[in-house]
């Protein structure tokens, strides 16, 4: 019969060698230009930026624990896939066919409490949006559909 003692200690140095490995491959935290900003009224540019922009624009404040493998490797994710799906920071760029795409999902998912998600305002208190900020963006992106002649 094997010391369970002696195994956990195996497993316990396996684990704090594997962590302090995985220090070594670092993310890329450089933000890209910023190459066509959404122009939007003040108080919808303070929401989005407050609540959007880490993972959703060219303008990402990264944490002090972006540092630190393997937390750093998710939260580069969450950022590469927020900007691929919305990057505002783009946002002049994008023709107005995939505005309206984007308009509709922003609407969507921020009146359906989906963005921002659960995981990151925990970290973020200052990103949680409450519902009357929820119908502000969502009646702003109604507004820019009407714009665009799509309401």
């Amino acid at each position: 019969m094997r010391n369970w003692r002696k195994d956990l200690t195996i497993a316990a140095v396996v684990l704090v060698a594997a962590l302090v490995v995985s220090q070594a491959f670092r993310i890329n935290k450089i933000n890209p230009q910023v190459r066509s900003d959404i122009s939007a009224a003040p108080e919808i540019s303070v929401l989005l930026r407050r609540a959007c922009y880490n993972c959703h624009s060219s303008e990402t404040v990264w944490p002090w624990y972006s540092n630190v493998a393997p937390v750093s490797w998710l939260i580069a994710s969450d950022v590469s896939e927020g900007r691929s799906l919305l990057n505002f920071s783009d946002w002049g760029t994008y023709v107005p066919d995939l505005k309206i795409k984007k308009l509709r999902k922003i609407a969507e998912e921020v009146a359906g409490g989906d963005m921002p998600p659960w995981y990151y305002n925990t970290l973020h208190p200052e990103a949680r949006l409450s519902e009357a900020e929820r119908a502000q963006i969502r009646t702003w992106s109604e507004a820019e559909l009407t714009h665009l002649g799509q309401k």
